[in-house]
């Protein structure tokens, strides 16, 4: 495909993202829907299905624009990772493990719960495999809505401060879980699948691939050291980012055993290594943001062109994704509460924490694909995560917000631009 067309789609993803983001803003919307629901408008099952140049995204550009995707989830995680500074870990790094690992799990129970009562119901509809694995994906929660949300209205306090560890760590605890519930769905359906070796895939992938980000981020600081000028440190930051995005992408096999890494958890690491160890990490990730604005904007238009609306057409996909998406929003909700109380944290962290925690993406969608190896049950999984992504992803933000000033985290105030006085 011609240079050129490409270049015409990303203007036009980004005309398109910033034109709904103003009319998101009239109606309170958090910008992030607004680029999610333009990506849906031009992509290739609305405008771009007209197949005309300049009107929309065609379903080819897709695969070529995923590497925009790639390097933004990688910006994303390094934002989320400098976040975990030491003082702060030592205050909340206790209680926001036990909340990410426990709301993880009961949200797995209650989702496996309801879609094998389905299954026991109607057979025909899905089957235990498929529910089993579905539990195992209801665990993730797509950091880069949250991440988006917070920057936009700046969100700060006791609720913020839990959520960037807690949605991180539910990458981590969503591989493990999956890596479990896989093996025992391709246990079921086959006597020949090393179940050895599908649970221990991910458990090694969450570790080398941390361990790859604390090899680059010890590197990176290192060479950091040598420059002086903002825009030159800046380089330096974007130039690692990408790196560590770029080795991400590596896998290899040792012993029968395919190893891969996770991009989102090595820059995850590569930005705690760096604000823990950058005497200027504060200045540079918000020279950082700045910088990979219109990549963010381009990552959730994108996102939003690749959710396939033929989906809805499906009776037992809506039937069962209904299913799915209340059980996890309960899972979600009751979990992240009840682990939260138990923690004795803030009372306003306990009562909206868990609405934080239902936007669904990337990883999740990750997972699906990896669950087609089971042939006509990943298939099943993978239309009703496409469903529950489409749904999370257009309301989810605007939840996060709502969870956010609710508690106080999100304080609206006038501010003062190039134009006049804003609001937020």
């Amino acid at each position: 495909m011609e240079n050129g067309s490409i270049l015409i789609s990303l203007s036009i993803a980004l005309i398109a993202g910033l034109l709904l983001s103003r009319l998101a803003k009239l109606v309170k919307l958090p910008a992030v829907t607004a680029y999610l629901i333009a990506g849906v408008l031009i992509g290739p099952y609305m405008l771009g299905s007209f197949n005309i140049k300049g009107l929309g995204i065609v379903y080819e550009e897709l695969e070529l624009l995923k590497i925009i995707s790639e390097v933004a989830l990688g910006f994303i995680a390094f934002s989320m990772g400098s976040e975990f500074r030491l003082s702060q870990l030592k205050a909340i790094g206790k209680k926001a493990t036990i909340i990410g690992v426990f709301q993880g799990v009961i949200t797995c129970v209650v989702v496996d719960v309801a879609l094998i009562i389905v299954h026991l119901i109607r057979p025909d509809v899905i089957s235990l495999e498929a529910a089993i694995i579905l539990g195992a994906i209801a665990t993730a929660t797509a950091p880069a809505a949250t991440v988006m949300v917070i920057k936009q209205y700046k969100a700060k306090g006791k609720l913020t401060d839990v959520l960037l560890p807690v949605v991180a760590l539910d990458d981590a605890v969503g591989l493990v879980v999956f890596a479990v519930s896989f093996g025992i769905a391709k246990s079921m359906g086959s006597n020949d699948v090393e179940v050895l070796n599908i649970i221990l895939e991910p458990l090694i992938e969450v570790i080398i691939s941390l361990l790859l980000g604390l090899i680059i981020g010890h590197i990176f600081n290192e060479v950091e050291k040598h420059f002086h000028s903002r825009s030159k440190r800046m380089s330096v930051v974007v130039t690692f980012v990408m790196l560590a995005v770029g080795l991400s992408s590596m896998k290899f096999e040792v012993w029968d055993i395919h190893i891969g890494f996770s991009s989102l958890l090595t820059c995850m690491m590569l930005g705690t290594v760096f604000c823990n160890e950058c005497d200027v990490s504060e200045e540079l990730m918000n020279r950082a943001d700045r910088w990979t604005s219109p990549i963010l904007i381009l990552f959730f238009v994108i996102s939003g062109a690749e959710l396939e609306l033929s989906i809805f057409t499906q009776l037992s996909v809506v039937i069962v994704g209904i299913v799915y998406i209340a059980s996890r929003t309960f899972g979600k909700l009751f979990g992240a509460g009840i682990t939260s109380k138990l923690v004795k944290c803030d009372d306003n962290i306990v009562k909206y924490l868990g609405i934080t925690l239902l936007p669904q993406a990337g990883v999740a969608l990750g997972m699906a694909l990896k669950a087609t190896e089971l042939g006509a049950d990943g298939k099943i999984v993978r239309n009703i995560t496409l469903f529950a992504v489409l749904i999370y992803e257009i309301i989810g933000p605007f939840l996060t917000k709502i969870a956010l000033t609710k508690s106080g985290d999100i304080v609206v105030e006038e501010r003062t631009s190039s134009r006049g006085v804003l609001n937020h």
